[in-house]
């Protein structure tokens, strides 16, 4: 019964990772592996977001970054640049990495999946379908204006998936809930597609948000979905024994007292508010909520109380990382941070499912 709990973790090595599971396998230690797991985490958040605000098309020096933050001149460009420009950036990548990261996290607990994702339930081609529909119907263009569009197509492609996969006997199990997600992520990708083919003008405002990036996104465009972030963060913290009951199959989490239902209805409104804010303002970004949660899950155990917890931060560190480079790579121009995100990640699950076998959902 718990065997449906328990991921495979390598196996003691030298290296941090050696050092991680002597404190783990150490009771006495004053330092747990999840302490240190979490200072390191921290300690890496810190250097992305100075990266974020140092690195770019002109390089700033860190000492001006500290000056810009702690007494700003309004006539210095250098100033102007990390305020107006990198600071909005690296909010929205931080808050847009932890909302991905938690809602992968949510959808894999839920569907017992352990490639179950945004993509394959279908929330990434809702949100595209509903920023077309807003381009096309009232003639949206910008980020501030489309977002509203996306997180209602979200939430359509979630009600629509769970409403189909909860028909017959057994219910909304995981199996069709994935099944569903999948026909409901063809069909409205289809869909997409025709629209874009014989709309020249929908297909120039979309080709910059289908790839997703944090380009262009400042505080207009955050603020507005600030509070569907706030509101989906909490509940999805706070679904941490429910995932780790459904982990254990219908029948026990039913027997040792939780409503499978209604968990799942509430997980499918986190994966919806979460996914589809975070979608509605970066674009679809693949493989975070995918890879993040297996290596989360390889440092700290199959609890998605911690899984959860650390998710958010691990998540925002990868894609402040992935947009520094994404500025690097192309300079004196950038890519999107979707594309460097697609690049390292396919390799980056690749190298986690063989050296941790991944966890047993």
């Amino acid at each position: 019964m718990t065997s449906s709990l328990q991921a495979d973790t390598p196996r003691r090595g030298g290296g941090l990772w050696g050092v991680i599971k002597g404190f783990s396998t150490n009771e006495s230690h004053p330092m747990s592996r999840r302490t240190l797991v979490a200072l390191l985490i921290a300690v890496a958040l810190v250097c992305a977001v100075a990266a974020s605000l140092a690195i770019g098309a002109a390089q700033i020096p860190l000492r001006t970054v500290w000056e810009a933050l702690t007494s700003y001149d309004a006539t210095n460009p250098e100033h102007i640049a990390v305020v107006e420009k990198r600071i909005p950036r690296t909010v929205v990548g931080v808050v847009v990495g932890a909302a991905l990261g938690l809602a992968g996290t949510v959808a894999q607990g839920v569907t017992r999946n352990p490639l179950a994702d945004l993509g394959i339930l279908g929330i990434n081609q809702g949100a595209a379908l509903g920023v077309v529909s807003g381009i096309i119907l009232v003639g949206a263009t910008a980020p501030a204006q489309y977002m509203w569009f996306g997180v209602a197509g979200a939430g359509a492609a979630t009600i629509l998936v769970w409403f189909l996969a909860s028909r017959g006997r057994e219910g909304a199990t995981p199996v069709k809930l994935a099944l569903a997600g999948a026909a409901i992520a063809a069909s409205f990708s289809s869909v997409v597609s025709g629209i874009l083919i014989s709309d020249d003008q929908a297909l120039d405002s979309m080709r910059f948000w289908q790839v997703g990036s944090l380009a262009g996104r400042g505080y207009n465009v955050l603020f507005p979905a600030l509070p569907l972030f706030v509101v989906g963060g909490v509940l999805a913290l706070a679904l941490g024994r429910s995932l780790n009951l459904l982990a254990l199959g219908d029948d026990t989490a039913h027997g040792l007292g939780l409503n499978t239902g209604r968990a799942r209805v509430l997980s499918g409104v986190v994966i919806a508010v979460l996914g589809g804010a975070a979608t509605a303002v970066a674009g679809p970004i693949a493989f975070l909520g995918l890879v993040v949660p297996h290596a989360v899950r390889a440092f700290v155990g199959p609890d998605y109380r911690w899984i959860l917890a650390f998710s958010a931060p691990v998540a925002a560190v990868v894609i402040l990382v992935s947009d520094v480079l994404a500025r690097v790579v192309a300079r004196p121009g950038e890519l999107q941070v979707g594309i460097v995100l697609a690049v390292i990640g396919a390799p980056v699950f690749i190298a986690i499912i063989r050296r941790g076998k991944a966890a047993t959902l």
